[in-house]
């Protein structure tokens, strides 16, 4: 019986696909040798004795040094496993692009044409504070609004307060990250309505928002300040009528896959992540480039030790170097605080299989596919060329999900092994890497990768597709369903 996985012929390592007990046989059906040790799902088994200090090899790469001499059959995994990865390194670009190419398709999905010819795949209405001041003001007002509309059809697919605790006593960096993330959740094409909502008094104010937000629709577009007005909660269901009013006649149409913009994310990964989710997503981030649609990686700390194959894909030497800025900037960003840049994998990673930074990037981002790396974004900045670009920002979940929303993706595909209930405010479909968490957790779960383990990868990669165009065309996923939207803006400096 199949119980292993070898991923590359450079490897020396192999992954458990079931437990394995000690002295039983490990097998893929080619190679075979006894276990040493027990070797849980997921984690990985020396394919020969290595030596001390020697570089453990998977996914045909480094993912860091044995500790200690290691015998073939035997348990790799923290106690005898360490990273490479130091600090800031030097680069020299050398281009090496191995393209898995796909046909260009006449596939479309239904989506909300906007007047200025943007299009979104939802018609929500969302509420965005300027400041958490006026959070709880705003849960009462959409409470209010749903219990005025109670058992009517609306024409939106959700309603969000895009809740968060910034706006005031912020400066810097922060203040102005907190600004871009609103400002650029008021443009987002899948904003039906938008309600601005600030209290009056932060720092946040709403003038100067409103020149950075810019030209808006104002039928679409509304702004309130709390202390300017007598009753504000009167008043902001007021505005929403008038939202609600200018969105009765929205519908879907047909819109081609090019306008299409996904946002790639892991989290709650585990030691198969690199196996089937994340090579899912690369396929199809390669499949949507090909119909000249969008993709968007970020999560810069979990590139460290990858980082040289996406630098390969850089379409020109300017976004070699612009990818170069990236690493090492946010290299520099660790070692600023003086912590080190491979303390990443969490307790759950490790428990899943993952042992070291090198071990989760190699795995993470293979969600980038083979396509040419086109463009490098800022925090928060919005795509500007159609293909795959890397977005800077960390990798925490909340906090990378929201900034690729606010880069103007339309829906993001969040690959785990562990399982998470959460999604950002875009639809936020979760793959799981095992068939097991698929089955435990439908209610979190949308697309069990896992099959790929028994099934062809290309029927696989179709039924993806589909979910995919399904979820585009208004099937809502497991994070919208349980209401699950969050936010969260990255912060890195002083609070007053």
């Amino acid at each position: 019986m199949r119980n292993l996985i070898y991923l590359n012929q450079d490897d020396n390592v192999a992954v458990a696909l079931l437990d394995i007990a000690a002295g039983e046989e490990a097998t893929d059906g080619n190679i075979s040798l006894n276990a040493k040790t027990h070797i849980p799902q997921g984690h990985k088994i020396a394919l020969r004795d290595l030596k001390l200090n020697e570089n453990v090899m998977k996914y045909g790469a480094p993912i860091g040094h044995t500790t200690e001499k290691v015998e073939k059959g035997s348990w790799i995994h923290s106690h005898n496993l360490e990273t490479n990865l130091e600090g800031e390194l030097d680069y020299v670009y050398q281009p090496d692009l191995k393209v898995v190419s796909y046909p260009k398709r006449d596939k479309t999905f239904r989506g909300y044409r906007r007047l200025d010819g943007r299009v979104g795949v939802r018609n929500d209405l969302y509420i965005i504070p300027m400041v958490g001041c006026v959070n709880g003001i705003a849960e009462r007002v959409v409470q209010q609004f749903r219990e005025d509309h109670a058992g009517e059809k609306l024409p939106f697919d959700n309603i969000q307060i895009l809740k968060h605790e910034y706006g005031c006593s912020q400066l810097g960096d922060d203040h102005e990250n907190t600004r871009k993330i609103l400002a650029d959740a008021v443009h987002h094409p899948n904003a039906g309505g938008v309600l601005v909502f600030g209290l009056g008094c932060e720092n946040n104010t709403m003038d100067a928002f409103k020149v950075l937000v810019g030209k808006v629709n104002h039928t679409r577009v509304k702004f309130l300040v709390a202390q300017h007005v007598k009753d504000e909660q009167k008043s902001a269901r007021n505005l929403l009528e008038e939202l609600l009013e200018a969105a009765r006649d929205d519908h879907r149409e047909e819109v081609p896959l090019s306008e299409l913009k996904v946002g790639m994310k892991c989290g709650g990964s585990d030691g198969f992540s690199g196996i089937t989710a994340n090579p899912l997503i690369g396929m199809f981030s390669d499949y949507l480039g090909a119909q000249g649609g969008s993709t968007v990686l970020t999560e810069v700390p979990e590139m460290f030790g990858a980082e040289t194959r996406l630098m390969a894909r850089a379409e020109s030497e300017e976004v070699f170097h612009n990818i170069v800025d990236l690493i090492n900037n946010f290299k520099s960003y660790f070692l600023s605080y003086g912590q080190p840049v491979y303390e990443n994998p969490s307790p759950g990673n490790k428990e899943g299989g993952i042992t070291t930074l090198e071990d989760k990037s190699l795995g993470c981002t293979q969600k980038s596919g083979t396509s040419p790396v086109v463009d490098v974004l800022s925090y928060a900045e919005p795509v500007r060329k159609k293909g795959l670009s890397l977005l800077q920002g960390p990798g925490n979940d909340l906090v990378s999900t929201t900034n690729m929303a606010a880069a103007g993706v339309h829906l993001i595909l969040f690959s785990t092994g562990r399982g998470t209930p959460f999604g950002t405010f875009v639809p936020t479909l979760k793959i799981a890497t095992h068939t097991e968490l698929a089955e435990n957790k439908p209610h979190w779960i949308d697309f069990d990768a896992g099959r790929l383990f028994k099934e062809d990868k290309e029927a696989v990669l179709e039924d993806f597709i589909e979910k995919i165009i399904a979820t585009a065309s208004g099937e809502k996923t497991r994070n919208e369903e349980n209401k699950f939207q969050e936010i969260a803006i990255f912060k890195n400096g002083v609070t007053l």
